[in-house]
Order: C-alpha cells, then structure tokens, then sequence
C-alpha cells in the first residue's frame, strides 16, 4: 500500500499524487501516468505492483486542473461520460508540465536511486510517448496510447528507450493510425512496437472488457525488462 503526497508545478502550485515505494526502501522510480478515469484503484494497484518489483512509483493527479482527485471507473454509463469530458477537457501542454515535476519530485523522493522511467495508459500511452519527447525520463513504456500518430514529427527528439503497445483491434486507433506509427518509428533507433494481435483498447486493464491475462502479462513483463535494462 501507497500513500497520498504532494508534487509542485514549477509555478509553485500543488497537486496530488500516489506513492508507493518498494520493501527495500530503495530503486529507481517509475511515473505512473493515469487513463482517462484519473487516479483510481486501478492506477493505485498499478503502482503498488510496480513498487513490488523493486520500483520508487508515483502516480500523479493530472486532471487536477478540471477537478482535483476525479476518481472513476469504466462500469457505468455516467464514469464513461465524465471520463471523456475530462478527456476533451485535458490541456495537454500543461499536463506534459506536470509529468516533468513529477519526474524532478520522484528524483527527490528518499529512496529514488535518480534514474527514472514512465509508463502510461489510454490517454496515459500518448502522454508515455511525448515523455520521451518533452522531457528529461530515461525510458517509458506507453500501452494503447491515443492520439500518436498525430504527433510523429515529435519522434526525432527521442533519444532514450521506448516501447509501445499496440493492440491491433484497438477501437481507438484505427489502422491507418496503427500503421502511420510503424511506418515514423519502426526504423526509429530507440522505439520498439509490440503488436497484440486481436487485443482491443486497455487490453491490460485488469477487470475491464477487454482484458487479456495473457497479452497484459506480455506487456507487463516487456514493460519490467526495459526498466530493469534503462533504469539501473
């Protein structure tokens, strides 16, 4: 189990975040980057696994501008409709912001070796990608990521390790989307696409619709072996 802490924007503004730290008391630290439905059990039980495998993980509260501490989930019609209003509602610049300070408040965490990754979900998997774009982590792991193949001209300034994982039924990045993205970053020197064929959206998501044991394992396990290489 976390706990609830505090990360400051470079402006001098907080917002929330959750905590977890491995048995150890020491790693390298893991940002944990929220889907659409805000920092709930399921990102609370992300980084609490994360922080079972030895990893510094933080998981900060990036609607926290729409309304501090949204917490929902994907079982009824009215989380789904308040999940894609803050979607829409996302400022994105301003989030990547905040992934940064979350990246400097993780380096300072007691415990955090220095070294720091991100991995990111839904929303999160876009915001994993622009992390390797935008800011100074030393690898991420981006799962289902919307919204990239909008933003391939960013991929030039990647110079650390990413991975992405793509579902190939994924019903939010359509094919030519899917496409798009090998065709920018299979030759890319530091990104690596995984496949999941037949896997739709949040395939990874743990309860949800369109969970696969298998495929989430998969994921999970190419998502440790990156870290454990990068972060040491």
């Amino acid at each position: 189990m976390g706990l609830n802490t505090t990360i400051t924007t470079q402006s001098g503004e907080a917002f929330g975040g959750y905590l977890a730290m491995p048995k150890s008391g020491t790693g390298p630290g893991v940002v944990v980057i929220q889907e659409i439905f805000g920092v709930n059990d399921v990102m609370r039980g992300t980084a609490d696994w994360l922080a079972s495998e030895g990893f510094v993980a933080l998981c900060p509260d990036l609607f926290w501008r729409i309304e501090p501490g949204i917490e929902l989930t994907d079982k009824t019609e009215a989380d789904w409709a308040r999940a894609f209003d803050c979607f829409k509602a996302f400022d994105v610049p301003k989030g990547m912001g905040d992934v940064q300070a979350t990246i400097d408040a993780l380096r300072k965490v007691d415990g955090c070796t220095g070294k720091v990754g991100a991995t990111g979900y839904c929303l999160g998997g876009l915001l994993a990608y622009l992390t390797m774009t935008r800011t100074d982590a030393d690898a991420a792991s981006g799962y289902y990521g919307v919204g990239i193949a909008d933003m391939l001209d960013e991929a030039q300034s990647i110079t650390k390790p990413l991975i992405l994982h793509i579902p190939t039924a994924d019903g939010f990045v359509p094919p030519e989307q899917q496409q798009a993205m090998h065709s920018a970053l299979d030759g890319h020197a530091h990104v690596t696409l995984h496949d999941y064929e037949g896997q739709d959206h949040a395939f990874a998501r743990q309860g949800g619709e369109h969970y696969d044991a298998a495929s989430a394992r998969l994921a999970n396990d190419r998502t440790l072996e990156l870290f454990r290489a990068a972060l040491v």
